[in-house]
C-alpha cells in the first residue's frame, strides 16, 4: 500500500514539474482556427500540432526559432499550450517605462513613445478606409519630395509664387491661403 501511495506521490511531482516548460518553435501553421506549432521541447523531445494562444485583437506569426513558454494542461505533455512566444533576435530593445511598441523582423515598427507616436518602415505605408478618414491636430507637416493628392498622375496644384497660365495670359500667383503652405 505504502509502495503504490508513494508511486503516486512521484507521479503528481513529476506532472507538476513537468506542466510549464520553455521551448523552442521549429514549425508553425498559421492555417488552422488556433495557430498551431511545433515545439522542440526537452532534449530530442517534439511535440506536434500545439495550439498557440494569443491575446484578443493581436496575432503574429514568429519565425523558427522563437522561443516559448508552454503549459502542460494537467501536466499531461501530450495536452500542451503555447502562451508566450519571445524571439530575442528582432525583440525591440531601449523602450522608456510604459512605452508599448509592435515590430517585426524587417524593423518595421509602430512605437507608442512617451511623447509621440511613432510608425517606421523602410516599406510602403498604406491607410486604406472604405469610409472618410478623418485627421485632427493643431498642424500637419509633411516633409516629401512629392505629394500626389487624389492619385498618381493627377492634375499639378499651383503654390504662392508659381507661373500659371489662364486661358492666354500668364502670371504669377501672388496671394494664397495662409492655412495650407508648401515648400520646395
Amino acid at each position: 500500500m505504502i509502495d503504490v501511495l508513494l508511486q503516486q506521490v512521484r507521479d503528481a511531482k513529476r506532472r507538476v514539474q513537468m506542466a510549464i516548460g520553455r521551448c523552442v518553435l521549429s514549425a508553425i501553421d498559421d492555417t488552422t482556427l488556433a495557430q498551431t506549432v511545433q515545439l522542440q521541447l526537452l532534449e530530442g523531445e517534439v511535440a506536434d500540432t500545439v495550439e498557440r494562444f494569443q491575446q484578443y485583437g493581436f496575432t503574429s506569426v514568429p519565425h523558427s526559432g522563437a522561443e516559448g513558454v508552454m503549459v502542460s494542461v494537467g501536466g499531461l505533455r501530450s495536452h500542451g499550450i503555447v502562451v508566450a512566444v519571445e524571439d530575442r533576435r528582432y525583440r525591440l530593445k531601449g523602450l522608456a517605462a510604459g512605452e508599448v511598441a509592435i515590430y517585426d523582423d524587417q524593423g518595421q515598427q509602430v512605437v507608442l513613445k512617451r511623447d509621440q507616436v511613432l510608425i517606421s518602415s523602410t516599406n510602403k505605408i498604406v491607410v486604406h478606409s472604405d469610409a472618410e478618414i478623418d485627421f485632427t491636430g493643431p498642424k500637419a507637416v509633411i516633409s516629401t519630395a512629392e505629394v500626389d493628392l487624389g492619385g498618381t498622375g493627377g492634375q499639378g496644384v499651383a503654390r504662392l509664387g508659381d507661373q500659371v497660365t489662364v486661358g492666354a495670359s500668364v502670371g504669377t500667383i501672388t496671394s494664397a491661403s495662409s492655412t495650407v503652405k508648401a515648400t520646395g
